[in-house]
């Protein structure tokens, strides 16, 4: 394939799935211009396998695989280097939006914010499941058996449950 042929299916490809890279960007990181530094590094690990697309699987399938694991990674390294550069809480640094006040009121906005207190993993899952992934699609993506599947998202919804009754 030519490299112009490459680069226009590629861009395709891209604005195909890009609901799916900005909803998992915007699962793992607050921060809009942290945001874009993930968008933009998912986007680059997609070039750089793009030639190893196996399509066995679906593309969305590749596209999870590959999202959440550069994510995951990001979000490590990024905790990692506030915990070195950054020796003050976050809640000295970031200032209040009155919408995402207004936002956390409602369920959605709940429902959120307990994902986002989740482990990576458990976070991934549960954006896999709310996309109304199979759990046989979710065991591809994530690497893991259907029935650690089944049972870890059956836990995670039972925490979610704990947090919403107990608000």
């Amino acid at each position: 394939m030519k490299p112009e042929q490459k680069s226009e299916q590629f861009l395709a490809v891209v604005d195909t799935y890009k609901g799916i890279i900005y909803k998992i960007a915007n699962s793992y990181c607050n921060d809009a211009e942290t945001r874009k530094d993930l968008v933009q590094e998912i986007i680059v690990q997609f070039w750089r396998a793009f030639d190893r697309y196996d399509d066995r699987y679906k593309r969305s399938t590749w596209i999870y695989r590959i999202a959440l694991n550069v994510a995951i990674s990001f979000y490590r390294k990024e905790n990692r280097r506030k915990e070195i550069s950054n020796p003050l809480p976050d809640s000295i640094l970031s200032f209040a939006d009155t919408n995402s006040e207004h936002e956390t009121e409602t369920d959605l906005g709940l429902l959120q914010k307990f994902i986002s207190e989740l482990k990576e993993l458990d976070k991934a899952l549960m954006l896999l499941y709310l996309d109304e992934k199979s759990h046989k699609e979710i065991s591809e993506i994530m690497g893991i058996t259907e029935t650690n599947v089944a049972t870890k998202i059956g836990r995670i919804k039972i925490l979610l449950k704990q947090k919403f009754s107990s608000r």
